[in-house]
């Protein structure tokens, strides 16, 4: 059932974009816009929602190579685990913890086990969890595993949108940070200039597993409710090549490098100015 605050986020929604499931269901869902968070909505939410996963298509749950996609996500991934890596290590914490939730086929840590951090995951997904444990990576199927637990660090890359309780969810979060804790959260940006140009073609949008759509407004007043403040943002800069190339394959069907690169590019060279890049990733302390 929902809190009261959690139905607030339901409320007042005004229609932004009707956007379509290109990977697993050709489905169309209304994206709404809650203009006091300043978040977008995917709405209705499928009671199914875990069945929109079962897919080869999701690749955060596969370590696929099979197609030009997945190669260019694979390296992607790897060029970005040693930034997140170098991002943890910034913060010089003696006992190195961390809990890294949708960790995936926990391949971010892996790397951070290899660099002598104490390492906790979460992921849903059976297979994920199945092709993690082969790396001896220990994964659990939820957050409620780690009750009465505490963590220096607490990352969540990309898996905010997915979260369906999300007050709830910023609650547990917050009770599973130490005091002097960090909590890293990577989320796409729909105020970006690629979210802009590409309207309901945008991947990011990903209805409906995605089923918020943040902007920084509405990070800072999510976790303004549970006393967390955003400390620094920082830009993912190649998010928006990667996207650009997945939306020009749903607005065009058609694999289009070049037109993708060009977007990509042209969405970062804004953000310099404006600080809206593709996705952006938030450090949170406790006030």
């Amino acid at each position: 059932m929902e809190s009261k605050k959690e139905k607030k986020l339901h409320k007042s929604l005004k229609p932004f974009l009707n956007c379509i499931d290109y990977t697993v269901s050709n489905e169309s869902y209304e994206v709404m816009i809650n203009e006091e968070y300043n978040m977008l909505v995917t709405s209705p939410v499928p009671s199914n929602l875990e069945s929109y996963y079962l897919s080869d298509s999701y690749i955060s749950h596969t370590d696929s190579k099979k197609t030009m996609f997945d190669k260019i996500y694979q390296l992607a991934k790897n060029y970005t685990l040693k930034n997140k890596l170098k991002l943890i290590n910034s913060f010089n914490f003696k006992e190195k913890t961390i809990l890294d939730v949708g960790a995936g086929t926990g391949d971010f840590l892996n790397v951070c086990k290899n660099n002598n951090w104490k390492t906790y995951g979460i992921e849903p997904s059976v297979k994920a969890r199945e092709i993690a444990n082969k790396k001896n990576i220990d994964l659990k199927e939820d957050i409620a595993k780690f009750k009465g637990n505490e963590f220096d660090v607490i990352t969540l890359w990309h898996v905010l949108e997915h979260v369906p309780n999300l007050i709830e969810y910023t609650h547990q979060l917050k009770k599973l940070l130490k005091p002097n804790g960090v909590l890293i959260i990577a989320v796409p940006n729909y105020k970006s200039y690629d979210a802009k140009y590409y309207k309901e073609f945008w991947a990011a949008y990903d209805v409906p597993r995605h089923l918020w759509h943040f902007s920084k407004k509405s990070i800072t007043k999510l976790f303004s409710s549970v006393e967390m403040k955003v400390e620094k943002i920082l830009p993912m800069k190649f998010d928006s090549f990667y996207v650009s190339l997945l939306s020009e394959k749903n607005k065009t069907n058609k694999s289009r490098p070049i037109q993708a690169f060009y977007r990509g590019l042209k969405s970062n060279i804004k953000a310099k100015k404006n600080k809206e890049y593709s996705s952006l990733i938030y450090i949170l302390k406790n006030t």
